[in-house]
């Protein structure tokens, strides 16, 4: 992830704490809370739903006493939420956290989120088009996604090769600005940072990370995920909505309607999770030399402390020269 200077003018310090699933990044957050002034922002796409507590891995009311959370529990599990969204409501976090004079934690796996504070995505502001978009889904389900790919391949190539296929959500997405802006979507992607960002990694061996994320699985279906997934679903909340198709709660839910088997719905979960974590490595690349990464083995705490404090000095230091 880069992170090039484009204004003169100082750019105010915040720290971003990234890496795949269940390794260990809000922990290691709140941890640093004892020892530092910090305030968190979330960057999990997951976590901004209300009532999707368990199968987030959402802040407990406890850890959100012990230090402040932004961007969580923003909208209803039925309601649309947008990338530009989340980057209007964690730059008004972030900005209330430097008045407020404390340090900002970007502390998620949503890579997209992520990106699009710690490069300065510039992101289309086009409201969603409820009719564009069931048109669009339709043409999906009848023609399939890959119909619905050459659509927007046509309308800006730049676009189509940067888009996965698959991903159905952001094709429409990119089609809707398209259709409702006249420009292509690709013409939107500028880099303006405003934060000078040091960007740590937390990472662990590969069945390491594996052994955890089952264990947290388990944990959830203890915990009540199918009881909360039920009730999401009472409440009115469609199964194919983002907020239930996503992972975990799709599952669930094909159990709570019997085309799985319980024990079968937890291992698709852990097998599932496994394959998203290895995609959060080509958003969080180990070789990416602006990531400080760090192995999540119990001595990563000290280390993080000394990478935030000496960025904390230089960016005062930068501050008082400007000055």
């Amino acid at each position: 992830m880069s992170s090039i200077q484009t204004d003169p003018k100082p750019r105010p310090p915040i720290v971003a704490i990234v890496g795949p699933t269940a390794v260990g990044k809000s922990a290691l957050a709140l941890r640093l809370a004892e020892f530092l002034p910090i305030e968190i922002i979330s960057a999990d796409s997951r976590q901004v739903y209300r009532g999707l507590d368990i199968g987030t891995a959402k802040p407990t009311i406890d850890e959100q006493r012990i230090v402040a959370h932004h961007v969580i529990d923003v909208v209803d599990p039925e309601d649309d939420f947008s990338l530009a969204q989340f980057q209007d409501l964690a730059i008004g976090a972030i900005e209330g956290c430097l008045a407020r004079g404390r340090l900002p934690l970007l502390v998620g796996g949503t890579g997209l989120y992520v990106k699009a504070i710690v490069d300065g995505v510039q992101l289309p502001r086009v409201p969603p088009d409820p009719t564009l978009r069931a048109s669009l889904e339709q043409l999906a389900r009848e023609r399939g996604a890959d119909a619905l790919h050459r659509q927007l391949a046509a309308l800006d190539p730049d676009a189509a090769r940067r888009i996965d296929p698959r991903n159905v959500r952001r094709v429409i997405r990119a089609i809707e600005v398209i259709e409702k802006s006249g420009r292509r979507f690709s013409d939107f992607r500028e880099w303006r940072p405003r934060y000078d960002v040091l960007s740590i990694g937390l990472t662990t061996p590969r069945d390491v990370l594996y052994e955890r994320i089952d264990r947290r699985v388990e944990q959830q279906i203890d915990d009540g995920l199918i009881d909360e997934t039920r009730r999401v679903l009472l409440r009115g909340c469609p199964p194919s909505r983002p907020a239930l198709n996503g992972l975990g709660y799709r599952e669930i839910v094909s159990y709570l309607d019997g085309r799985l088997g319980l024990s079968a719905a937890i291992e698709r979960i852990k097998f599932e999770t496994h394959r998203f974590a290895r995609q959060q490595y080509t958003w969080f690349r180990l070789d990416d030399p602006t990531i400080h990464w760090l192995t999540a083995d119990g001595s990563h705490l000290d280390r993080a402390l000394e990478l935030i404090r000496s960025h904390a000095r230089r960016a005062a230091s930068t501050v008082q020269e400007v000055a």
